[in-house]
């Protein structure tokens, strides 16, 4: 005979005063009452040799009819060697990895930018990099692909995005590219999408869009020509303010905006009159890692340093506490001074002086190029090192600094001017 089942009934299972307990219905399932008076049903099994136990859901929320053919359901996998409950657990991860799956198919491409800025921005020299991130991507990428699964992002939509700006805003296309393709890099290392890269260069786009300086030449820098910079900066001395004396300190030092309202007290070596520039800020290829550069401080130079109140970590202080000089400000000084952008730019008195050492001096270009932290040979690095090139882009500031306030510097190495 087979064993008796359904020994329970609706209406006894309903009772208030059932003593606490477990109580067979058949077929391994068990109504448990607690000594609260809790009810829920449990399936009891043997599995390999060991007892085991599940819940199947309390009777308010599952009736006697359901719980048998719970029981049933459980009890067939038994039979096949499966526990029940190591079953429901895989179904129940299963089920997270489904829900994960499906949320990061909807992670939209905006999500991910928004992600990728703020997993990088703590890394990133300036808070400006991070709002041109943001900027370019608003204005070019997000009305695209900006609601757009980030999955699916394909080579269409990075086209649509690129063409109508590649021939006339390049510099920008080609930076939306790089940062679009760094946003899907991202995306698919943390599993939100598959597949190759649809924004990179190589080997891919550029099949398709052609090369920069195929459609937009390389533009320079306007420059000031080195016989009118005696002329401007007697101008600029009578300004006063830290945006003028920063612009004085950048012509002199001949160095990149970046670096000279990024210039702090700590750099600076006044017994040594030098200052040191980490190579970390200095402008390189991605990936090399640069030496310190080190610049030799002109008279001039050092009274600038002289004459700025040291009131917190930067040499020439912004407008918000903790931070430096915008970087806007001394192309401003220079636009209120009467110079428009294609007159000069700050970035051009790098060529002023370069003009400067190549006509009117006879140092060697190396030293010229070493000045403006230009990479040069391991050679030449290494003499540097050595001192004696050090010794000589001394005298090469200081002729420098006398030439730009309008004295006649002569000597082996510089070529007087003809009045």
């Amino acid at each position: 005979m087979g064993r008796a089942v359904n020994h329970l009934s609706d209406k006894w299972i309903k009772k208030t005063d059932i003593p606490p307990g477990l109580y067979g219905d058949g077929n391994g399932l068990y109504l448990q009452v607690s000594n609260r008076n809790t009810k829920a049903w449990i399936f009891r099994f043997m599995i390999r040799g060991q007892a085991r136990k599940m819940g199947l859901g309390d009777i308010d929320q599952v009736s006697l009819k359901d719980a048998r053919k719970l029981a049933q359901a459980k009890r067939l996998l038994v039979v096949d060697g499966i526990d029940p409950i190591e079953e429901r657990k895989a179904r129940k991860a299963a089920l997270v990895v489904e829900r994960e799956a499906t949320k990061a198919k909807a992670t939209t491409f905006r999500q991910c930018a928004e992600a990728y800025i703020k997993a990088h921005q703590p890394g990133w020299k300036s808070a400006k990099h991070g709002s041109q991130w943001g900027a370019t991507l608003e204005a070019y990428a997000y009305p695209v692909i900006g609601s757009l699964p980030v999955a699916l992002v394909d080579r269409n939509h990075i086209m649509k995005i690129l063409e109508p700006i590649w021939s006339t805003k390049t510099e920008t296309a080609s930076r939306v590219r790089g940062r679009i393709e760094k946003i899907l890099d991202r995306a698919k290392a943390i599993g939100l999408r598959d597949g190759e890269n649809p924004a990179r260069w190589t080997g891919h786009l550029d099949q398709l869009l052609p090369r920069r300086t195929q459609v937009s030449p390389v533009e320079h820098f306007a420059a000031l020509p080195y016989k009118q910079l005696p002329g401007f900066m007697a101008k600029l001395r009578k300004r006063d303010g830290i945006s003028a004396r920063a612009l004085e300190f950048t012509v002199l030092n001949v160095t990149r905006t970046a670096n000279t309202i990024g210039a702090r007290w700590e750099q600076i070596d006044e017994v040594e009159k030098k200052w040191t520039i980490p190579g970390a800020e200095l402008k390189g290829k991605k990936g090399r890692r640069r030496p310190d550069h080190v610049i030799p401080l002109s008279d001039r130079a050092l009274a600038i340093l002289r004459d700025m109140p040291r009131e917190g970590e930067y040499i020439f202080p912004g407008a918000k506490a903790g931070e430096g000089l915008s970087n806007m400000a001394m192309a401003e000084t220079l636009k209120e001074m009467g110079y428009s952008g294609d007159v000069a730019t700050v970035h051009g008195f790098r060529s002023t002086f370069k003009d400067w050492a190549s006509e009117q001096t006879s140092y060697a270009n190396e030293l010229s190029e070493m000045a403006m932290a230009h990479t040069v040979s391991n050679k030449v690095e290494q003499a540097y090192r050595r001192g004696d090139m050090f010794e000589k882009r001394c005298r090469l500031m200081e002729d420098w600094a006398g030439f730009c306030e309008g004295q006649t510097v002569g000597g082996d190495n510089v070529v007087a001017m003809r009045a």
